[in-house]
């Protein structure tokens, strides 16, 4: 597995990242065994991946905590986060902090993040906030703190726009796929200027998954004026047909993988065979290039979907 160096954070972290969140959350949304879930985890550990990503509102920490139990702990780098809706008070952040420890079974977060911060609330939870992260940081309890925005209603970036412009944060988690390619040009320019971090997050959702979905999806977009000419089915079918791909999953997570400025793509799954699916697409090369402009040139001008 691919590695790189995460920003200024300077942790060298596998590209791809295993999400505990999303519609899977290790198999837990899915009632899969804890066992089940632990083996999901050990085997993206197995597979090279030493970054994974829970928080507090998820419920996986604590599986989570367990199934890295008997891995070196210095090999592993370590993301949750903290909802704003569970308050936001020195001591409601420190009685968050120091669960999610205990969950994960150690001493110190590498990234903690405000979660999923909503544009118009950015300047309070950060006037709020960050002071009491700042001093978590200062005692070790965490080592880098990060911001993620809520792509589904954020789909243009605003909330990161603002952030970036305070440079208060060492990562930030970025919604952006082949559909939704607009944090290019607000986002990632900007974060390979500070040397920010980028987590990209909702690589492969629903409409990248279920080619129903997607052709609601090209339908709305093409009511709103964002594509032209598409046909609603079987829009993104010329990947797999014209041996680009071995799926559009396939494509949508290396497409990711090689846009500059991105250090880890995360992925979630509930179903080893289908991590190991994931984790041969982060281990692909490249899109061929007349592919890559044909994506671009279809959802270059898109802002207002996630792809969920």
């Amino acid at each position: 597995m691919e590695q790189r160096i995460l920003g200024r954070t300077g942790l060298k972290s596998s590209l791809m990242g295993l999400g505990g969140g999303g519609h899977s959350r290790l198999g837990m949304a899915k009632q899969k065994s804890e066992a089940e879930t632990i083996r999901i985890i050990q085997g993206a550990l197995d597979a090279g991946v030493n970054f994974i990503d829970t928080a507090e509102a998820y419920g996986t920490e604590a599986v989570v905590g367990l199934g890295i139990a008997d891995r070196p702990r210095d090999q592993l780098i370590l993301s949750t986060k903290k909802s704003p809706r569970s308050g936001l008070g020195e001591d409601e952040i420190r009685s968050s902090v120091e669960r999610s420890l205990r969950n994960l079974g150690t001493d110190y977060i590498d990234i903690y993040h405000l979660h999923g911060v909503p544009r118009q609330d950015y300047a309070s939870i950060v006037e709020q906030a960050y002071p009491v992260l700042d001093l978590l940081r200062q005692e070790g309890k965490i080592r880098f703190i990060g911001i993620t925005e809520r792509f589904e209603r954020d789909t243009d970036h605003s909330m990161l726009e603002k952030a970036l412009d305070d440079d208060l944060f060492d990562v930030v988690m970025v919604g952006f796929n082949l559909l939704n390619q607009s944090a290019r040009r607000s986002i990632l320019k900007r974060t390979q200027q500070l040397d920010v971090g980028v987590l990209i997050m909702f690589a492969v959702r629903r409409a990248l998954s279920n080619p129903a979905r997607l052709a609601e999806v090209i339908a709305q977009l093409t009511a709103d004026k964002q594509v032209a000419n598409l046909p609603e089915d079987g829009a993104l079918d010329f990947l797999v047909a014209e041996g680009a791909a071995a799926s559009i999953p396939d494509a949508a997570y290396r497409f990711c993988k090689h846009e500059k400025g991105v250090h880890v793509v995360l992925s979630g799954t509930s179903n080893i065979d289908h991590l190991a699916d994931n984790v041969r697409s982060l281990e692909g090369g490249a899109l061929p290039s007349p592919t890559l402009h044909r994506l671009y040139e279809m959802f270059g001008e898109v802002d207002s979907v996630s792809g969920s």
